[in-house]
């Protein structure tokens, strides 16, 4: 089990991952060849731009790199993989053609989409396009199409969190687009770990790009991937969700393999579009020399600004927290 990161640097760890991702993170790694012999695996020499980040090893559980792992934070659509696990883990026909329906409540920010309402298109290409180009409108008509409910497909999500010892995770929402989706670097690894043991979210995320087919009426639409790595031919990604919202701020859950080392990385609030792309190549980089590499100094000065925020926010809640119990839970002006 991942225990919370006491400092912003920890040392190995074990994480208890279900039995068959073990086996299959076993699988990946037999017959390739290891890091690089004169790697110290000194964590203090990984610069990371992001704010939050974890690093483990899925064929030994080892926590490679923790930095605020235990923080929780807003994590965007990094969500649409627990969306994802409880679509596939429910047992719905993923050839049933499912209408586009209007959303019930307006989404917290602009969740502007090009598919049409009152359209159909298969539940294994909503899938697809929820998780490869992390089209909203899709993560909401999966959940709305849950046989009993919105409701119970957001408290389907919790219950997942839970069975998975995502102690620190919280969800109200299938898309990402609500801050109040909440969850730690730390956690997020087990996540990982679970939808790898899933071929389908495996084959959508990596998918480069697709073209769905709607019906009713029937029109197409182009997809790209949004995670850039997917189109490089020296990454090897198996699972991967980017997400992004201004609270949020830019966020990549991955696993990848390194020199046939099943890695799984998580790099939560970073600065630009190509800031969790950077922390990735980093972090492949020292598993590979020890070279922990360089921060630009544009990043440098984001996450000094948000370490500043996350310390006021803790002080609030603290006072927040004292003074409901001064005041016994009645209203004060403490």
């Amino acid at each position: 089990m991942l225990r919370a990161a006491a400092r912003v640097y920890s040392g190995a760890m074990l994480i208890r991952l279900p039995q068959g991702v073990v086996c299959l993170a076993v699988l990946l790694a037999l017959a390739m060849p290891r890091v690089h012999a004169g790697w110290d695996g000194d964590p203090a020499r990984l610069q990371l731009a992001s704010v939050q980040a974890a690093v483990a090893d899925l064929a030994s559980g080892e926590l490679l790199f923790a930095k605020h792992a235990d923080r929780v934070v807003p994590i965007a659509s990094v969500t649409k993989l627990m969306t994802a696990l409880v679509v596939l883990e429910s047992g719905v026909p993923l050839d049933e053609w499912l209408e586009i329906v209007p959303r019930a409540r307006p989404a917290p920010v602009n969740a502007y989409s090009r598919i049409r309402v009152g359209s159909q298109l298969r539940r294994a290409d909503l899938l697809r396009i929820t998780l490869m180009a992390s089209e909203n409108q899709a993560a909401y008509v999966l959940a709305r199409h849950h046989p009993e409910g919105y409701d119970a497909f957001i408290a389907a999500m919790n219950a997942r969190a839970a069975s998975l010892e995502m102690t620190r995770t919280r969800f109200v929402d299938s898309t990402g687009l609500s801050a109040e989706n909440r969850s730690t670097a730390a956690d997020l690894l087990k996540l990982l770990t679970a939808t790898l043991a899933q071929p389908l979210i495996r084959e959508y995320t990596g998918t480069p790009g697709f073209t769905a087919e709607f019906r009713q009426p029937r029109y197409t639409l182009q997809y790209g991937n949004t995670n850039v790595l997917v189109h490089r031919d020296r990454w090897d990604v198996a699972v991967s969700k980017t997400g992004y919202l201004r609270v949020a701020g830019r966020c990549l859950a991955m696993v990848t393999q390194v020199d046939g080392r099943p890695v799984a990385m998580v790099f939560l609030d970073s600065l630009g579009t190509r800031t969790p792309i950077g922390d990735a190549g980093r972090v492949a980089r020292w598993l590979r020399t020890g070279d922990g590499g360089a921060v630009a100094a544009a990043a440098r000065d984001y996450e000094r600004q948000r370490q500043a925020d996350y310390a006021r926010e803790a002080r609030l809640s603290e006072a927040s927290a004292a003074c409901d119990v001064a005041s016994g839970g009645e209203l004060s002006s403490c």
